[in-house]
């Protein structure tokens, strides 16, 4: 498991806690690693794109990040292969979330995704906001339909931009919404702060048709223990 971060990624000691605790063979694999040519991602099935403030956010929160991998040669070609292996799977968290999602012109199935731009607050939200596990061919939310869970946010450009109206029903109707911000009556809402960002429909992360790549906006690796949640009941 490849865990992914660049100049400015903080969330890399988290995740890859949470992915050893999974069972996996967690990585740490920096974009210069990759960009000099010492790693490559043939090795790996999975790769994870944390979260945190890749070049402070200069050209859009993870656009610095995700322009290191389309203007550079020798990364697009390793990124494009890796997505288009049929044994590959990725996750992208909040600024990898942002990073994944300007790359989706190399990922199969990802042509209608969203950008994430500024919230509606127009401030940096950092809260604990509940989220819904939606139906959807995500393999790393299997099994997980209907879950209402707290976790944490943490960001300023969050909000899903789609091209347009008819993208946004396309998404919709394909089933390829993984999560979304719910009130405390378990709907899905627009309404801040349950939705922190403004984000139509309450979405908040997406996958590809065949699951294989997953992206949210929210932090996870945050609260996978339970003593690290702000709080949570005894049982």
């Amino acid at each position: 498991m490849a865990v992914l971060r660049e100049q400015g990624v903080n969330g890399q000691v988290e995740m890859a806690w949470a992915f050893d605790k999974a069972g996996f063979d967690a990585v740490d694999v920096h974009m210069s690693d990759i960009l000099e040519g010492r790693v490559s991602l043939e090795a790996f099935k999975g790769l994870v794109a944390c979260g945190g403030f890749s070049y402070g956010d200069v050209l859009g929160a993870g656009g610095g990040w995700a322009k290191s991998v389309l203007f550079n040669e020798r990364a697009r070609a390793q990124f494009a292969a890796f997505f288009a292996r049929e044994d590959s799977f990725s996750l992208g968290v909040c600024n990898g979330c942002q990073m994944l999602s300007q790359l989706k012109s190399l990922i199969p199935g990802a042509e209608n995704w969203p950008t994430f731009v500024r919230n509606e607050s127009e401030q940096f939200e950092a809260r604990v906001s509940m989220v819904r596990v939606e139906k959807s061919p995500s393999i790393l939310l299997a099994g997980m339909e209907g879950s209402q869970l707290p976790i944490a946010v943490a960001h300023g450009e969050g909000q899903a931009a789609f091209r347009d109206s008819a993208h946004l029903r396309s998404m919709q109707s394909s089933s390829q919404i993984a999560l979304r911000y719910i009130d405390n009556y378990g709907q899905a809402t627009t309404r801040y702060p349950a939705n922190p960002n403004g984000s139509p429909a309450g979405i908040t992360g997406l996958t590809t048709p065949d699951g294989r790549v997953t992206i949210m906006m929210p932090h996870p690796e945050r609260v996978a223990r339970a003593v690290t949640n702000s709080w949570r009941p005894t049982e």
